[in-house]
């Protein structure tokens, strides 16, 4: 199942196919690991989004959001790869990713980051 699951975050990336879509395929290939006939039940938190929001002084704003239900798939991925490259290398090497996982399995609901620097930038993670 993993070699399916890289496909849809590949897919994800070249752009075919948006986070929520990708997080349905792969709720259906869980399914389908578990030989259940059914779909699981959503629960209210798993409905929710993760919001990054990163407002520079410069104006390079960024602006994501991701379903719960993806986030920890995906985030543990995008942090490696974002970290393998070296022009990005600098603005991922302190983010502390462990920190939204474990925000996510305590089910934690509002924001998680706040960050304000000197020079106007800020950075909130919230939960949704």
């Amino acid at each position: 199942m993993n070699a399916e699951i890289e496909k849809v975050l590949n897919m994800v990336q070249e752009g075919k196919v948006d986070a929520a879509k990708a997080s349905e395929l792969i709720q259906v290939l869980k399914v389908r690991e578990s030989g259940s006939t059914t779909a699981p039940k959503s629960s209210s938190y798993t409905d929710k989004m993760l919001k990054v929001r990163v407002v520079s002084a410069e104006n390079d704003n960024v602006n994501v959001n991701l379903p719960i239900k993806l986030v920890k798939v995906v985030l543990l991925a995008g942090h490696n790869i974002a970290s393998s490259i070296p022009q990005s290398q600098k603005f991922v090497k302190d983010i502390d990713i462990s920190l939204i996982l474990d925000a996510i399995e305590n089910e934690l609901d509002g924001q998680i980051v706040d960050v304000r620097s000197a020079n106007g930038d800020t950075i909130s993670v919230t939960i949704e």
